[in-house]
């Protein structure tokens, strides 16, 4: 894990969802601190008339992230650090999105799926302070610090 499924609208060149793919790949390895190789994105485009908001179709750019992570391997500080970076990275990638445009963290329990065949079984989770020996400070898509961030550990699953 994890796992990210981007739905967005209107469809996109392939070499900008290419972009996305990584860029979004590479936020969750730096701000999660999430295993690169095993880190899947699947990007699914919506023609005109699919997405609807207050039930009303939209034509603005939007988006819809949701990235599956093992529950307990991230603190609260590192997915809302993840939520704005991701946001700010779709947000230059497509241009101004609507306002309802989401990234959801989804914890998924480590029994709960697997990869490569294989089922997780155990959970790792997070020591109990947020300040951990050897963490780099948190920083948005921009390369600006988190406010009030902490750092992260070593790659978690």
């Amino acid at each position: 894990m994890p796992t990210l499924q981007l739905k967005l609208a209107p469809p996109q060149p392939a070499d900008r969802l290419a972009s996305l793919a990584g860029r979004l790949t590479d936020l969750s390895t730096r701000i999660l601190g999430k295993r690169r190789e095993v880190t899947a994105v699947v990007v699914e485009e919506l023609w005109p008339g699919r997405w609807f908001i207050g039930g009303r179709q939209v034509s603005d750019a939007t988006a819809l992230l949701v990235i599956r992570v093992t529950q307990g391997t991230n603190s609260a500080e590192e997915k809302q650090a993840f939520v704005e970076a991701a946001y700010e990275a779709l947000s230059q990638e497509l241009g101004p999105l609507h306002e309802a445009s989401y990234v959801v963290v989804q914890e998924v329990p480590a029994g709960d799926w697997g990869y490569g065949g294989r089922r997780r079984r155990k959970e790792r989770h997070l020591p109990s302070s947020p300040r951990r020996r050897g963490s780099r400070a948190l920083k948005t898509a921009a390369g600006r610090p988190l406010s009030g961030s902490s750092g992260f550990p070593p790659s978690r699953e």
